[in-house]
């Protein structure tokens, strides 16, 4: 059995038997159900037929996806090979068809509730939490946006960032409007509205990333709290003192794994990794690592030769798929954008939670829809006052 059939039978394989979990416990349920309660029970047969013709569509689905999402990473892999021995990637370097689209009946809702284990993405109450819980650890709010906002300015003008690519950067990320504590999914006050993930911040840091910045510049935010401390007096200097002690041990942390993605994900997932992300909340720290992202990138292109800068639009592509997809999508010729699906740059999962990408299906289209989105977001009060602490402090 080859390994791609083996990892497709295996997907295929676990949908089906955690289905096969939830349809057993609503058999057990409705078998409790009392018999006077004839229309809880007429319900879960609904939802127990219901759910076997969603497996059955899902598992069929799979069959379609599996192949070409092991194609995308197949490809990508190669490509980074090419670039590797400085040869520039070719249109046959990409998979050129878009991904096969589920299109059969939607999960269904189990009548008591009971669903197929999704798990509710943490939320800031749960990164304070688990920040007090592991660290012994409490961020230090700003007094207002705008404090935080000058904290970020200084950070990002001490690191050779421009205006334009943080302030279109903000715009995107954050709705041109979203304050120093927004997470993905909460951007706008709409009612239901839930985290979609642990993303947080005016550039929208994962809790992978903000464990990976600290196992790989934490000595940078280090010696910029030092600087701070050393020029403060007072409770203040104090403070600062318990800060870099906790930020040391979040660091030792970040670093008891190797140094790549996966196990910073594993880390992240964790209560200690989740007490890190609350360092975004941290008038001191958090603008250091949102702007660190953003720098990471731009150090990224001009270790592999590209010294132009960036437009806020190329940084955006890096900061929304990772820097080698990213840096990817800005060598890519022009003539090859409008050809070459979005699906290239994305891991699966990525690509089927975000729905700027999956609409905007080829590279060209997700340029442009990113620079329209930046362009409109950047009018908002937001951007402006961020504008403004640019043109104020530099």
């Amino acid at each position: 059995m080859s390994f791609v059939f083996a990892a497709r039978t295996s997907v295929i394989g676990t949908l089906r038997i955690l289905i096969a979990c939830v349809l057993a416990l609503a058999a057990m349920s409705a078998d409790a159900v009392s018999d006077t309660d004839s229309d809880l029970k007429n319900k879960i047969a609904i939802y127990r037929q219901k759910l076997s013709e969603y497996a059955e569509a899902r598992a069929a689905y799979e069959e379609r996806a599996a192949p070409y999402w092991t194609r995308i990473k197949e490809k990508r892999s190669k490509r980074l090979k090419r670039r590797m021995h400085g040869a520039p990637a070719l249109l046959t370097d990409y998979v050129l068809k878009q991904p096969p689209a589920y299109s059969g009946p939607p999960e269904p809702q189990n009548p008591e509730g009971l669903s197929l284990g999704n798990k509710a993405v943490p939320v800031a109450a749960d990164f304070l939490r688990h920040a007090k819980e592991q660290f012994n650890f409490v961020p230090e709010m700003p007094a207002s946006e705008a404090d935080y906002q000058r904290a970020y300015v200084k950070a990002a003008l001490a690191a050779g960032l421009t205006k334009e690519q943080c302030v279109h950067v903000y715009a995107f990320e954050s709705g041109g409007n979203g304050t120093y504590d927004v997470q993905a999914g909460l951007e706008y006050k709409t009612p239901g509205a839930h985290a979609i993930t642990t993303a947080l911040g005016y550039n929208q840091l994962l809790g992978t990333n903000s464990v990976e910045l600290l196992a790989e510049a934490g000595d940078e935010f280090l010696t910029t709290l030092r600087k701070s401390a050393d020029a403060a007096s007072g409770g203040r200097k104090r403070a600062l003192l318990q800060k870099i002690s906790t930020l040391k041990k979040m660091i030792a942390f970040s670093r008891s794994v190797p140094d790549r993605w996966n196990e910073h994900t594993r880390l992240a997932d964790t209560p200690k990794g989740l007490g890190i992300h609350a360092l975004n909340l941290d008038v001191d720290v958090g603008p250091l690592l949102q702007v660190r992202k953003l720098l990471t990138s731009v150090e990224f292109a001009k270790a592999h030769g590209y010294l132009s800068p960036l437009s806020a639009a190329e940084l955006e592509m890096m900061n929304l798929t990772g820097d080698g997809n990213g840096f990817d999508m800005v060598l890519m010729p022009e003539d090859m954008r409008d050809k070459v699906p979005t699906s290239n740059f994305f891991q699966r999962g990525g690509y089927e939670r975000n729905p700027v990408a999956n609409v905007n299906n080829t590279v060209a289209r997700l340029l442009a829809a990113t620079n329209a989105k930046m362009q409109s977001e950047a009018q908002l009060q937001g951007a402006n006052n961020l504008a403004s602490l640019f043109d104020a402090l530099r």
